[in-house]
């Protein structure tokens, strides 16, 4: 099992989306784009071998933390992001 410790997260804005790595080697992405003040995140993806061991979460976690650092709204498309915004009250502010 993975633990978050084990991971590094990072946006790629070349690609358009964040990256979580285990052990340096990418095992995951949040793809996005941007609007105005927005960024709309349109699809989460961790390897099949590591899902279910929080990776995702960490994952959106962290590039939930790096837009609200940023001062931009989210648009969740996604249906993993936005379960994890609806199940996170602490991220709901995002979405305005």
């Amino acid at each position: 099992m993975s633990s978050e410790t084990d991971l590094t997260i990072s946006d790629s804005p070349e690609d358009d989306r964040y990256v979580v790595r285990r052990a340096g080697e990418p095992v995951g992405f949040a793809a996005y784009h941007h609007v105005p003040g927005r960024v709309v995140f349109t699809h989460t993806e961790v390897h099949q071998d590591i899902e279910g061991q929080g990776v995702g979460s960490a994952l959106v976690r962290a590039a939930l933390d790096d837009v609200r650092t940023k001062d931009l709204a989210v648009t969740p498309e996604c249906a993993f992001v936005a379960a994890f915004i609806r199940e996170h009250p602490e991220y709901q502010d995002l979405t305005q």
